[in-house]
């Protein structure tokens, strides 16, 4: 065939697409966790790790996922997709989850010859990304956190008594704000979002199950939606940004607060991906002092 007939030009334009796209997949052993790398062909690329939420599972491992997550590989990363409860090998309940588990999966991840362990960013939506920020604020291998409707504190695991948080650290229970009675109505009615309003009038609690978000490593995002069916993710994400400029919190961080409901900032990966390329890609990790 003539290389310069069009279907042989089109044939070499497929090729070269799937090149750049196709990536292998691994499935990492890693104590309660369910861990899925996922690698582009070239060497030492900066690692994303996702994080779902309390829809449990390993959601960045789905088909809806698939073309964010082909969208990371072909821009040069690495892809770590994590369950941390009702997934394979997880527990079943969002509670008391270790986040020493899944410190130590991102680390075997960070360990793949492929991947450039001096570079970590965490992406997390909602419940998970109050543990991205938890991850971020206890290991100073976490470089970058990409919060999407996160909280500004620990709360109380999904059990039907609400006296243990979701997260424990080296065998602890993290601080958490407790369910008051204000909140119960609201949690009898459903309104999810009206119960975290209520349970966050205990300001004493909330101050000590503050996430302590100074004490992150590197750049963070905050991404919330104003009419959050789910979590006021907008004060919580204002809250946060005051505390770091309070703290004169010396990494860049943003907040972009987006019209709508709790998925609505999902829509906005454009955001996410500036970001990224601008604070974590491009960035030179400070030594630790």
């Amino acid at each position: 065939m003539n290389p310069m007939h069009p279907i042989f030009r089109t044939m070499i334009c497929a090729l070269l697409l799937y090149a750049t796209t196709a990536h292998a997949q691994i499935v990492l052993e890693t104590p309660n966790v369910e861990s899925v790398l996922y690698l582009g062909p070239g060497k030492k690329q900066p690692l994303i790790v996702g994080l779902g939420g309390s829809e449990g599972g390993n959601a960045w491992t789905s088909d809806y996922w698939k073309p964010t997550r082909d969208q990371f590989i072909a821009e040069g990363y690495a892809f770590l997709a994590l369950g941390y409860f009702n997934a394979d090998g997880t527990p079943d309940t969002l509670n008391r989850i270790a986040i020493d588990d899944v410190f130590q999966a991102i680390q075997k991840a960070a360990g793949h010859k492929q991947v450039n362990k001096r570079k970590i960013a965490i992406i997390g939506g909602s419940r998970g990304a109050d543990l991205a920020l938890l991850l971020g604020t206890y290991y100073n291998e976490i470089d970058c956190v990409v919060s999407i409707v996160g909280s500004n504190a620990v709360f109380p695991g999904h059990t039907n008594h609400f006296t243990t948080p979701c997260f424990t650290y080296q065998q602890q229970d993290l601080p958490f704000v407790p369910v008051n009675a204000a909140a119960v109505p609201y949690l009898m009615a459903r309104n999810l979002c009206g119960a975290f309003e209520a349970m966050m009038q205990d300001t004493a609690a909330v101050q000590r199950a503050a996430i302590p978000v100074e004490n992150l490593h590197g750049p963070v995002l905050f991404l919330s939606a104003t009419q959050d069916e789910i979590c006021p993710s907008t004060p919580m994400a204002t809250s946060m940004m005051d505390r770091l400029t309070a703290n004169n919190f010396p990494h860049p961080f943003e907040h972009h607060a987006i019209e709508g409901r709790h998925a609505a900032p999902l829509q906005h990966f454009d955001l996410i991906f500036s970001f990224l390329d601008t604070h974590f890609k491009k960035r030179t990790k400070q030594k630790a002092k």
